[in-house]
C-alpha cells in the first residue's frame, strides 16, 4: 500500500431544503389553510479517526467530498428529509488545517475521535409556519440555507513513542528488525527507507512502546533535501529520539559533524524537536574498526554531556542497554 501521509481536499457540506408553498385542497374543507412543509436540513461533514487506516491514499484519490443536500419541503405537512453526513475516516494521529489560512482545525490523536469540519444548511420553513390570526393565507416559504465550503489540508503524524534518525545507512531499519516484528526494507545504498516504518518494542514487565524508523536526513532537509524532510513532523508526537551514529558512514565524514548537522536540522523545522531527550548510539560495533572508535567517540561526547551506547543491529550486542535507556527516559517513575 502506497503511503500518503499529506493530502488537500476540497468538501462542502449539504445545502438546507427548500421550505414548501402549499395550500390544503380538500372536498368539503374550504378555506383549508396553508400546509407547506419544511425543508430538510443539509448534511456535515465530519472527520473521524480510524485505528484501521495507516495512509491518507484513499483521499488523495478523491480530492472532492461533498455531504448530501436536504430534501425540499412538500404539501400536505411533509418535511424534506434531511441530508445524510459525510464521515471522512482518517488515520489516528492526522492534523486538519485550513489550507487558506494555515489555522488548525482539529488534531485527531485517539481512536474514534470526531470533529464537525462543515455544518449543514438548516431548511427553510414552509409557508404553514407563517400562518397566523391576521395573516391567514401567507404565499412565500423561507429557502434552504446553503452548506459550507472550504479546503482543508490533511497532515498525518505518525504516533509513536521513539523515533529513530540519523543520516542515511546508519542502520535504522536493522535496529527496528531486531526490536519489534517491522520488516522494512534493508539495502546497503543511501536512502533505502522511502516511508516511516512504525513497531511495537514488546519489553519487560508486558510493557510496550512504539518505535518509529524515519527516512534518513541530510543537510538542508529542513528546506527540502534529500527525503527527511516530508517526514520531519513524524518526530514531532515522539517523546524520545534514538540518534544512530555509523563511523563507517564515509571516509571523509566526521560522526559529530553528522550529530550536529541532524540537530541543526531538528532545530530549524521545528525547535521544540531539538530539546527532545536523545539516546546517541553507535551502530556497527561488530565491525572491529568501528568498536576500536567506541572510547574515542565516548570521550568527545562525554565532553558535550551525552552519554554514548555502542550497539550491533546485527547481532544484538548492547541493544538490550539501548531498551532499558529508552524505557528510563519513557518512564522515569516506574
Amino acid at each position: 500500500m502506497q503511503f500518503v501521509d499529506e493530502v488537500k481536499i476540497y468538501a462542502r457540506s449539504g445545502d438546507g431544503g427548500a421550505g414548501c408553498v402549499s395550500f390544503r385542497r380538500e372536498k368539503f374543507v374550504p378555506l383549508g389553510g396553508p400546509d407547506g412543509g419544511d425543508g430538510g436540513r443539509g448534511g456535515d461533514v465530519i472527520i473521524e479517526a480510524d485505528a484501521g487506516l495507516s495512509t491518507l491514499l484513499d483521499l488523495k484519490q478523491r480530492p472532492h467530498q461533498k455531504a448530501d443536500r436536504g430534501r425540499h419541503g412538500m404539501g400536505k405537512d411533509r418535511h424534506g428529509a434531511s441530508g445524510k453526513d459525510l464521515t471522512i475516516r482518517v488515520p489516528v494521529g492526522t492534523v486538519i488545517k485550513d489550507v487558506e489560512s494555515g489555522e488548525p482545525l482539529a488534531d485527531l490523536t485517539e481512536a474514534g475521535q470526531r470533529v464537525v469540519i462543515l455544518k449543514g444548511g438548516r431548511g427553510g420553513q414552509g409557508n404553514a409556519r407563517f400562518s397566523s390570526s391576521t395573516h391567514r393565507a401567507p404565499r412565500f416559504a423561507q429557502p434552504g440555507e446553503p452548506g459550507e465550503e472550504r479546503w482543508i489540508r490533511l497532515e498525518l503524524k505518525l504516533l509513536a513513542d521513539v523515533g529513530l534518525l540519523g543520516m542515511p545507512s546508519v542502520g535504522k531499519s536493522s535496529l527496528i528488525t531486531k526490536v519489534s516484528a517491522a520488516r522494512p526494507k534493508i539495502a546497503d545504498y543511501p536512502f533505502t527507507t522511502l516511508v516511516p516504518n512504525l513497531g511495537v518494542v514488546q519489553y519487560k514487565d508486558y510493557r510496550s512502546f512504539v518505535i518509529a524508523d524515519i527516512p534518513g536526513l541530510i543537510e538542508g532537509a529542513h528546506q527540502g533535501a534529500g527525503l527527511g524532510h516530508r517526514f520531519l513532523r513524524h518526530l514531532e508526537r515522539t517523546r524520545v529520539l534514538v540518534h544512530l551514529l555509523d563511523l563507517q558512514r564515509l571516509a571523509d565524514s566526521d560522526p559529530v559533524d553528522d550529530f550536529d548537522t541532524i540537530n541543526r536540522e531538528l532545530a530549524l523545522f521545528n525547535e521544540e524537536l531539538a530539546d527532545k531527550p536523545q539516546i546517541v548510539v553507535i551502530n556497527k560495533v561488530d565491525i572491529p574498526e568501528v568498536k576500536v572508535r567506541v572510547p574515542e567517540m565516548t570521550a568527545l561526547f562525554a565532553s558535550r554531556g551525552l552519554v554514548v551506547l555502542p550497539i550491533s543491529a546485527v547481532t544484538g550486542e548492547g541493544v538490550p542497554a539501548l531498551l532499558d535507556e529508552i524505557a528510563r527516559l519513557l518512564w522515569p517513575h516506574p
